[in-house]
């Protein structure tokens, strides 16, 4: 299973969800802002896996099921089995008010984004973050409610967006050294996502498999020397090991809804 991830430092290239990124520029942009629009998170219909940062898994586990990347290893918030299904989005687009939505998805239409050697060194500079916005984002329009600049400087709504995005960025890091610390100590297994079905009388049959993903391992986790899982316990980790194995517990959750979206699908 493989999305964009949190922490990686992304360049303009195709992201996650996003179709049209521009760097925000008074140039390019002085007479745009956002609107209020009906369903606002419609955009993640067709996102079954939304990356996830380790400060939100305690608000994320008691949601959905929460995996870690085959390839990435970045941490993803399971809303759905398959792509073009979002168990928790509404046929309109409307988003389930109970569930947790991540930063990832909260953030946008911005994007920080560190692209290329020029901004990087700019960034450890001066802790600037360059921020982009998706042009197509259908809250974007040319009469705004809030608009992005206020003369030729950013507006407050704008600057409160550029400093949500340097704390994602900061929280981002702080996810990627979370998966280094688990990947050194060897406590990522792959495991089988398979899907229950049954014969055509109602008995069970064989699951199927659609994928696998990475799950941090109880037993390779106690096997630890003490010293180890100590030093581990002092770096912070620990709650956010078990936020995320409590998480798992929810993977019927998933298959339920699933279940439920598919019945009600018309056959075409």
């Amino acid at each position: 299973m493989t999305t964009a991830a949190a922490g990686d430092q992304q360049t303009l290239g195709q992201i996650l969800f996003y179709r049209q990124l521009e760097p925000l520029s008074v140039e390019r942009h002085r007479e745009l802002g956002v609107s209020q629009v009906a369903n606002p998170f419609s955009f993640l219909a067709d996102t079954h896996l939304v990356p996830l940062t380790v400060d939100e898994f305690g608000l994320a586990a008691v949601c959905y099921p929460i995996i870690f990347d085959t390839e990435s290893k970045s941490p993803l918030a399971v809303m759905g089995l398959r792509p073009g299904m979002n168990v928790f989005l509404g046929a309109d687009g409307s988003l389930d008010p109970e569930v947790y939505l991540p930063a990832f998805a909260r953030r946008y239409p911005f994007l920080p984004v560190v692209a290329g050697q020029q901004a990087e060194a700019e960034k450890d500079k001066d802790g600037r973050v360059l921020v982009c916005i998706d042009r197509a984002a259908k809250m974007i329009n040319n009469t705004p409610e809030q608009p992005f600049f206020e003369g030729e400087k950013p507006s407050r709504f704008t600057e409160d967006a550029i400093k949500f995005c340097r704390e994602f960025d900061v929280l981002g890091r702080r996810t990627a050294e979370f998966t280094k610390l688990m990947s050194e100590n060897d406590l990522f297994e792959p495991t089988p996502l398979a899907l229950p079905r049954a014969k055509p009388d109602g008995t069970p049959d064989e699951p199927v498999k659609v994928g696998e993903y990475l799950r941090i391992s109880e037993k390779k986790l106690n096997a630890l020397p003490t010293d180890k899982y100590l030093e581990l316990r002092d770096k912070g980790v620990s709650a956010v090991i078990h936020a995320h194995l409590l998480s798992l517990g929810l993977w019927p959750k998933i298959l339920s809804r699933a279940a439920r979206i598919q019945a009600s699908t018309p056959l075409s």
